[in-house]
């Protein structure tokens, strides 16, 4: 496996590529608290937040007030809170100095670790792929099976 130090992405090496991704995320998580501050329950009403739905809004609200700026931490590593916690925190108002401690801390934790996770996965089963083709192609479709499989038991279950 290549070093990730020495890799690189558009001619900029791959920690560069990482860093600036760590600051655009910061930036749209401050847009999303302002945004969210700025529109108030407004936002509840929009196209947005019809498609994600008033109950699911209304357990987003709950976990901010019990939780706070721990709640928006905690976000960057839950699919779907990443990117509708941040303005449920502006819409109530939470204490933005604390917001904003959050969301820098998020942001130089989960970014590092995803990008450079995912570059270790992708490089490590193309090793895989080089070595023994056969593995690898199992591998992935053991991987797409099981990823069908969640999605269609989600479906399910929320048809329920």
């Amino acid at each position: 496996m290549p070093d990730p130090m020495s890799a690189s992405l558009l001619g900029l090496p791959f920690w560069i590529v990482v860093a600036i991704g760590v600051v655009a995320l910061f930036g749209v998580f401050q847009v999303y608290y302002w945004v969210g501050h700025r529109l108030g329950q407004a936002l509840y009403r929009s196209r947005l937040g019809r498609k994600i739905g008033q109950e699911r809004i209304l357990k987003v609200e709950n976990v901010v007030r019990r939780w706070g700026a721990l709640a928006v931490y905690g976000c960057f590593w839950v699919p779907g809170l990443r990117h509708s916690l941040p303005w449920v925190a502006g819409v109530l108002r939470i204490d933005y100095r604390w917001y904003l401690v959050a969301s820098a801390l998020g942001c130089l934790t989960w970014a590092p670790i995803t990008a450079f996770g995912l570059y270790a996965l992708l490089w490590g089963w193309l090793k895989l792929a080089a070595g023994s083709p056969l593995i690898a192609i199992g591998i992935a479709a053991v991987v797409v099976g099981a990823i069908a499989a969640f999605v269609i038991w989600r479906r399910r279950r929320a048809n329920a």
